[in-house]
């Protein structure tokens, strides 16, 4: 049963959590009175349309409805999940609430995306508290996998369950905040960082472009993968935490920061920050830099994926979620995915080495298909590619959604050979792999028959793929 969102607030984070919903199959339901909210939320969905699936080497499901609503009453009265992203003001945000209760059901996830307020200020004076709850986002919603829960001592705890249950599903990681504070947990880190970076620039010891530079070439490509505590863990070498205290922790006592002191923004200050901002970045549009930000993300994330560490783990989970049989359909669809940004070389297009990767998964699909797949080499058998003969026939680039049908050719004891099309969503033929296979026992080394079952599967494969060519 197809899963129902409503979204409230259709700005820049309204819009991210629109695309995360409806690109993972949910229908969507939006309000916002902004006469240009429908323009504002189709870039927001170009952009997520382009980035999101291809962070996966499996396809995102086949996307819900959008429709866009008049009323409040008409976007919540049938959804599971509710989300609020109105202006940070308490009063407006309690009339939201207030419309909200008035038309949706009981047992709905009310969310709100507030980075300012509690839980506890959200739920006052409303009529079912207990639904109601923090679901703080990072933009853009739809890359960036962290959502700070926060409850309140009033919200219900079969509606934190279901929070919970509902964000893993769609690729997200719900912290779960077990007592409510302002800011939450990770904006207090932005704000101490913020704080430093504002006095830096007015006391002029550095730019906005060299704050930006101290972050991404340094320490924020460690906190990307390993956060703040376990960076340090190993800072402090083979003592370990307690070593690393013991050597650095004198330093917290000199006055090396201005966290308790922040600097006025006046207009001066306003206008200098203003100015180096757009001496840096000012040359590229704001739809350029979210292409550009979308793009180093997903080059990260899937680099983090690669070594199973961090955001890139969620990826890996939430993707086997979205794998599907591969039926009984002739030719077989082992295939179906978005070329990634990271699989591209200096002429723009997917690099050679890269059809040999797209065809070795769709060689994995047909072994796990037979019965070859983990456990089975677990168990100490597998198949090794002994030969592939690889035509390239058309470009492929970044975001091409393409697909790869595989016949099975010959299935004759340890032999197997495939014969793989690489495909566009026009059909068109991209390029062609003729891939040899033997079966090897992995204590020995060497060659040998397949498994008696998955023998069975790949002659019947391949007794169905020739009767239909």
């Amino acid at each position: 049963m197809t899963k129902k969102a409503a979204i409230i607030g259709g700005g820049v984070i309204g819009g991210g959590w629109l695309a995360r919903f409806l690109l993972n199959g949910w229908d969507i339901k939006v309000f916002d009175p902004d006469p240009e909210a429908e323009r504002k939320i189709s870039e927001v969905l170009k952009n997520a349309r382009h980035a999101l699936p291809m962070l996966y080497d499996q396809p995102l499901p086949n996307e819900g409805t959008l429709k866009f609503c008049k009323t409040i009453k008409e976007a919540v009265s049938d959804a599971d999940w509710i989300q609020e992203s109105v202006p940070e003001r308490l009063d407006i945000k309690h009339r939201v609430f207030a419309e909200i209760q008035d038309s949706c059901r009981g047992d709905a996830v009310i969310g709100s995306s507030t980075s300012g307020f509690k839980p506890s200020e959200l739920q006052e004076g409303t009529e079912r508290p207990e639904q109601i709850m923090v679901t703080h986002p990072f933009n853009p919603v739809y890359l960036l996998p962290l959502i700070e829960l926060v409850p309140s001592i009033k919200t219900g705890a079969q509606h934190i369950e279901t929070a919970k249950e509902v964000l893993t599903s769609i690729g997200l990681y719900p912290l779960h905040v077990r007592k409510e504070i302002d800011a939450h947990i990770a904006d207090r880190f932005l704000e101490a960082v913020w704080r430093e970076g504002l006095w830096l620039i007015k006391d002029g010891i550095a730019t906005t472009e060299e704050i930006d530079n101290a972050i991404r070439y340094g320490f924020g490509l460690r906190w990307a993968q390993m956060g703040l505590f376990e960076t340090y863990r190993i800072a402090g070498g083979e003592a370990g935490m307690v070593h690393f205290i013991a050597q650095f922790g004198p330093c917290l006592s000199w006055p090396w920061t201005k966290l308790m002191d922040v600097p006025e923004l006046t207009d001066e200050l306003t206008q200098m920050i203003a100015d180096q901002s757009d001496a840096q970045s000012g040359h590229k549009t704001i739809r350029d830099l979210e292409r550009l930000r979308d793009n180093n993300l997903i080059a990260i994330m899937r680099a983090l994926k690669q070594q199973g560490s961090a955001a890139g783990a969620l990826i890996t989970a939430h993707e086997e979620t979205l794998r599907l049989p591969l039926g009984a359909a002739v030719p077989m669809r082992t295939v179906s995915r978005s070329i990634p940004v990271d699989w591209t070389d200096y002429n723009g297009h997917m690099n050679e080495g890269r059809y040999g990767q797209i065809f070795s998964d769709a060689a994995d699909a047909f072994m796990i298909e037979i019965g070859a797949d983990a456990e089975y080499i677990a168990a100490g058998n597998s198949f090794f590619t002994a030969e592939t003969t690889i035509k390239y026939l058309a470009e492929t680039l970044a975001g091409q959604t393409v697909h790869v049908n595989t016949r099975v050719l010959l299935s004759e004891g340890k032999k197997v050979k495939l014969f793989h099309e690489m495909r566009a969503e026009d059909n068109a033929i991209l390029a062609t792999c003729e891939q040899f296979m033997l079966h090897v026992n992995l204590t020995t080394r060497k060659s040998c028959p397949p498994l008696a079952e998955v023998q069975s599967r790949m002659d019947a494969l391949a007794q169905a793929h020739k009767e239909s060519a």
